[in-house]
């Protein structure tokens, strides 16, 4: 990444709006970061780059109890959901704060677990990210980080607008500096950032009953005529009404009685030495 890239404000391309929240908010540590578990311990000290409504954080806080879990966001917005979650589950223990993942406000080796789901590929220097997340995470510890992959996302049936979609997306999210293809990109980011002892694998989200297809066309339906998605399009020269042609794609297919989806997601696993 050149120096201005790195210089830039951070611009989430998803934005932090209802429909976006709603979406993150079911996702579980079992889900998400499955990968992860395994090597997780009661007592463990875990931060959680890029928290969102906090619902993976909690879980997993729950898995490291009596440990000390931090949460973070660059923004408010997304912790408020946060805490309303941490209260809702009578965890008073687990923090949520507001901090930069390129300058975390922590020592050296403060945390056993570093982890970021779906984060990385909305930075502008993702190996940055992770050479700050190593040196918050102790020798020995790990630093842990799962993202899609846009270019591998398959579905059925061949809805045109979903093309146009995934075009579209793929040419807004770089023009914010980011990388949607992340998942293919985690071993060289790994080793760009000097990590070692890293393990990678994949798994995949798959929608594939009437329920969820129905779900996730609405949700992607809502994201991507939501006003912050919209705006950076514009930009792009996308106008309304080509995201609302979309929107209805999206739709479309999610009530089609052959509906399927999958996103892969690549996921690193490396111990700091």
């Amino acid at each position: 990444m050149t120096s201005a890239a790195r210089q830039r404000p951070p611009r989430y391309t998803h934005g932090h709006e209802a429909a976006t929240l709603a979406s993150h908010g079911k996702r579980t540590a079992q889900t998400s970061c499955g990968y992860l578990l395994p090597v997780l311990e009661p007592g463990m000290r875990l931060l959680d780059v890029g928290c969102g409504p906090g619902t993976i954080t909690l879980d997993l806080a729950e898995v490291v109890t009596p440990g000390r879990v931090v949460g973070i966001e660059p923004v408010e917005g997304p912790l408020v959901a946060a805490r309303e979650e941490a209260a809702r589950r009578g965890d008073a223990t687990t923090r949520f704060e507001q901090a930069d993942v390129f300058d975390l406000p922590f020592d050296d080796d403060s945390f056993d677990v570093v982890h970021a789901h779906q984060v990385l590929q909305h930075l502008t220097d993702p190996v940055r990210a992770l050479v700050e997340m190593a040196r918050v995470c102790r020798p020995g510890g790990r630093v842990a980080a799962r993202d899609a992959d846009y270019a591998a996302m398959a579905w059925y049936p061949e809805v045109p607008e979903l093309d146009d979609w995934r075009s579209i997306y793929r040419d807004v999210a770089r023009g914010n500096g980011a990388e949607p293809d992340a998942g293919r990109r985690l071993r060289g980011w790994a080793r760009a950032a000097g990590l070692a002892d890293v393990s990678l694998t994949t798994s995949v989200w798959t929608y594939a009953d009437d329920a969820a297809c129905r779900w996730w066309g609405e949700s992607q339906a809502e994201r991507y005529v939501g006003k912050v998605f919209a705006d950076q399009a514009a930009e792009r020269g996308v106008d309304a009404e080509q995201l609302g042609r979309i929107a209805d794609g999206w739709r479309r297919w999610g009530a089609s009685p052959d509906a399927w989806f999958t996103i892969l997601h690549g996921e690193l696993l490396a111990q700091v030495r």
